[in-house]
């Protein structure tokens, strides 16, 4: 039995699964998101960590698993959401910085200006934006009474969230190459953290997580904070990554899509970093011993969560569920686009300046017209990711493996089949991200093997497209010019 815990942005998961990898046990909760200022995107560490422990024994019972019985825990995480804590007493010392927030754009601004970014692209194969890690880590440097000196002092450390976790979990300040690769902080290349960046952003290297492979034993849990049981901690990979895996996209060039509260599209790159590409990012898929896998990457900021803001910021739906109803109320979308750049943009446009937009409105629109519109958003960002992968590796995409919660939305899927032209594929486990946590897991306990993992992917459903090559035009060509009214 292997416990996966996958810590989103809008929640927490915890599943169990059993030696054939099918889902024994489940658990879920929402997480509470602050936003102090316009941009800015906060969480409570201490509710991420109690969450995650709740759940882990709610999974178990639901699996009817006493913890004596688990083989492993394996860790996915948001990637690049930013912890600082005091390592002594375990406290956090300010809120996660989430990587949706936006308040070190100027910073970035200045970097750029003064010319750094084609060192970091070239080290960590990361443009210069907010969403990464190095800038929310300086902003608490210099904005928390204190904390530089203790940073330097080692009473204070930083880590995104698989770090908090294993660190609670175990008492070890770890990390993975995947997590530690999205910091900008990180040299793909060499498999360390570099030096000349540390100084460039002035965050001290002791502050930092120690770098593991993704499978192996990492750690034992402390029987206190896994229900009276030491389990070996045995996977880390950021949720992207962890993916990919889930997918059992474990050769180099098979890719997937992942729809979450972002989007994110994940091609395997094999053995070499892939040359940096404009408009998507290199990074590392994971590290299996002492041998990294790259991706390319294309980063959506906000899908599922323009859905999301549907329900909690305009109150125009109950559930996520209903934009599905809505839309299947409509014929056609009336010339109404939503550009969802409620954090910015990110992949292929990486505009942090971007603001959200609704264009074409006209007396005769309704809720049903915006639910529509922010569906259709998903669609076509996702096309436009996909055509700057499809442009980068010469290549067209044969077809797309598509997981995450909104693919149980069954008109997104054949719109996104019909505007990309191209079969959309569905796994039989949809919730690929919990089970490549618990694969890298089970491969670092020698429970399968990386052949079992693919051999093991099956599909579930198929979304053919069915949309004529002329009115996929004409809907991307309305896209594209609602996109240019959002930029700057």
């Amino acid at each position: 039995m292997i416990l996966a815990i996958d810590q989103g942005t809008t929640g927490t998961t915890c599943v169990v699964y059993d030696e054939h990898a099918q889902p024994v046990g489940h658990a879920y909760r929402e997480l509470a998101q602050s936003f102090p200022s316009p941009g800015w995107v906060e969480h409570d560490p201490l509710e991420i960590w109690l969450a995650t422990q709740a759940l882990a024994g709610e999974a178990l019972a639901d699996a009817a698993v006493a913890s004596a019985q688990l083989t492993a825990v394996g860790i996915t995480n948001q990637r690049e959401t930013v912890c600082v804590w005091d390592p002594a007493s375990g406290e956090p010392l300010h809120s996660a910085i989430v990587w949706q927030d936006r308040r070190t754009a100027g910073r970035c601004e200045q970097l750029r200006t003064a010319g750094v970014e084609p060192l970091l692209r070239s080290r960590t194969g990361l443009v210069l934006d907010p969403y990464f890690s190095a800038t929310k880590m300086q902003w608490l440097l210099e904005n928390v009474p204190g904390l530089r000196r203790r940073a330097e002092q080692g009473t204070a450390v930083f880590g995104t969230i698989d770090s908090w976790l294993a660190f609670k979990l175990t008492g070890e300040h770890v990390t993975d190459p995947s997590n530690a690769a999205r910091t900008l902080l990180y040299d793909i290349t060499a498999g360390r953290w570099d030096p000349e960046l540390l100084e460039l952003f002035g965050i001290p290297e002791r502050s930092l997580a120690r770098v593991c492979p993704s499978t192996g034993v990492i750690g034992m849990t402390d029987p206190l904070t896994l229900h009276g049981h030491s389990v070996p901690l045995a996977g880390i990979a950021g949720d992207q990554q962890a993916a990919l895996f889930g997918q059992a996209c474990v050769e180099a060039g098979m890719g997937k899509n992942t729809y979450g509260t972002g989007s994110f599209v994940l091609l395997n790159a094999g053995a070499s970093p892939p040359e940096p590409t404009s408009g998507l990012l290199s990074t590392v898929a994971w590290g299996l011993g002492q041998q990294l896998t790259y991706a390319l990457e294309a980063s959506i900021f906000v899908t599922g969560a323009a859905v999301q803001w549907l329900r909690d910021g305009l109150s125009i739906i109950e559930r996520a569920s209903d934009s599905e109803t809505l839309a299947r109320t409509l014929d056609g979308n009336d010339g109404v686009y939503f550009v969802p750049a409620l954090t910015g943009l990110g992949s292929p446009h990486w505009d942090p300046h971007a603001r959200g937009t609704i264009v074409g409105l006209t007396r005769g629109s309704s809720r049903a017209h915006i639910a529509r519109a922010a569906l259709e958003a998903i669609a076509y960002q996702t096309v436009d990711a996909v055509r700057a992968m499809e442009s980068a590796c010469r290549s067209p995409l044969k077809e797309l493996r598509a997981d995450g919660g909104a693919t149980g939305n069954e008109w997104l899927m054949q719109f996104q089949a019909d505007v990309l032209g191209v079969p959309v594929v569905l796994p039989h486990i949809t919730e690929t991200t919990s089970l490549g946590a618990a694969y890298l897991a089970g491969v670092g306990v020698g429970l399968w093997s990386v052949p079992e993992v693919r051999a093991n992917w099956r599909e579930r459903a198929r979304y053919e497209p069915r949309m004529s090559a002329d009115e996929r035009e004409s809907l991307l060509e309305g896209w594209h010019r609602a996109l240019e009214r959002a930029r700057g």
